[in-house]
């Protein structure tokens, strides 16, 4: 009877254990548990007393988390097959023989944008941001460390690059500047083109995180000139490219030729501009307006009409519009490029003739947007007709959505004054 019992109990132990095995494994599988450890869930960790021992608390902390199982990419992640910004450039200089030249010089910016992206990374952490030392450029404005850094960048991509280009304008230079200015070499003093830029827009919002961007454009110089301020002012229709680099949560470069708009992402894995956004087409209309709204009531009555309506739902896009600003060029007229919409900038009572250059801002922005379909306007006229009278000249900026800007310069028509231009209110 011993031995029965004894063999009755055994058996009953083993089902027992049997069955808390299997609970145990369904408990596992269940929560995703590893090496036998809880994952580190709230009700978990309200449910530990805590430690008296600094040190054992420490070791339970990490070994909870060293627990949770981490996600693997290896062999998971499939990349795209796109064509390459340098393969894009390759096919797009053969097939026009006129831009072959500007090749290099093509190249050279979006190395230049590579090396803007990472400098705009490290901003914070390498001390480049805060003001370079109080110096003061053409405008009137404080440069930051970081403006002249980039500024630097852009003036060596252009002129360091081949022969192509012969002087530059930058937003941040007073005057005009040869490449053999630049390079310090008389070797770098001929070329066939001219180029403008703004190396760092709404350079500001790095202390925040924000987007910041770079605008440029490129002309074709007078053949047989040696070039000085005047073969800058000429009217954006003369310009042969456009471009800018955005740098966000990606960097994107984007670029027309004259021929259409194209957008490249930078794969940060490779270090390589890829094709990602061929032949960008802005919407014929967009819900988006991209205005500082702080200076509203310094706006002109057309433009104050302009958003009410926007705001109201009266516009002719039939609907309320939301608004996003960042306060960036680059990134605001990005957004309106593929979302659709108005970016503007007006004129104001303390910026009468609007706070954009023409230059170096608007008519690369203005011709980018044209070529996707879009349009870009003073509010009374084509910003690209504009002929500038000196290098730093502004111009009340207004891009986007072609049924939005030309709704915008409806508005000008119809309730628009001698004081339209100047920012004043009706």
């Amino acid at each position: 009877m011993v031995l029965g019992v004894s063999y009755t109990k055994m058996i009953c132990l083993l089902l027992f254990a049997a069955v808390l095995c299997s609970s145990c494994q369904s408990f596992m599988t269940k929560y995703h548990v590893t090496n036998n450890r809880i994952p580190p869930t709230n009700q978990h960790l309200r449910s530990t007393p805590p430690s008296t021992s600094s040190s054992s608390s420490s070791s339970n902390s990490e070994n909870l988390f060293t627990s949770i199982p981490v996600p693997t990419t290896t062999g998971t992640t499939k990349k795209k097959k796109l064509k390459t910004y340098q393969r894009y450039l390759e096919v797009e200089c053969w097939k026009r023989s006129e831009l072959r030249s500007l090749e290099p010089v093509l190249k050279s910016v979006a190395s230049a944008c590579k090396q803007i992206s990472r400098i705009v990374q490290r901003a914070q952490t390498d001390d480049l941001y805060g003001s370079a030392g109080g110096d003061v450029n053409v405008q009137g404005e404080e440069q930051q460390k970081l403006d002249v850094v980039c500024n630097t960048i852009f003036l060596r991509a252009f002129c360091g690059c081949g022969d192509a280009i012969a002087a530059v304008a930058s937003e941040e230079e007073d005057f005009v500047r040869k490449c053999s200015d630049v390079m310090g070499d008389m070797a770098f003093e001929v070329g066939d083109y001219v180029a403008v830029f703004d190396p760092i827009d709404g350079s500001k919002n790095i202390e925040a995180s924000l987007p910041v961007g770079t605008v440029f454009g490129i002309y074709k110089a007078t053949a047989g000139t040696d070039p000085d301020e005047d073969t800058f002012l000429q009217t954006g229709n003369r310009m042969v490219v456009a471009g800018y680099c955005l740098y966000s949560a990606t960097t994107m470069l984007v670029l027309t030729l004259g021929s259409g708009v194209d957008g490249f992402t930078l794969d940060p894995d490779i270090g390589v501009f890829l094709h990602t956004h061929p032949d960008i087409r802005i919407p014929g209309s967009g819900p988006i307006y991209a205005f500082n709204e702080a200076n509203f009531h310094d706006y002109s009555d057309p433009v104050k009409r302009f958003l009410d309506a926007l705001k109201s739902g009266s516009s002719s896009i039939g609907k309320r519009s939301s608004a996003r600003y960042v306060g960036a060029l680059v990134a605001d007229a990005h957004n309106v490029l593929i979302n659709g919409g108005v970016y503007g900038y007006p004129a104001t009572n303390a910026n009468p003739k609007g706070k954009l250059r023409l230059l170096y801002e608007s008519n690369p922005m203005a011709m980018i947007m044209e070529q996707a379909g879009g349009a870009g306007s003073t509010g009374t006229g084509r910003i690209l007709d504009m002929r500038p009278t000196e290098i730093h000249e502004r111009v009340p900026t207004f891009l986007g959505s072609i049924e939005n800007v030309f709704e915008l310069d409806q508005f000008h028509t119809y309730y628009g004054g001698d004081d339209t231009e100047n920012g004043g209110s009706s």
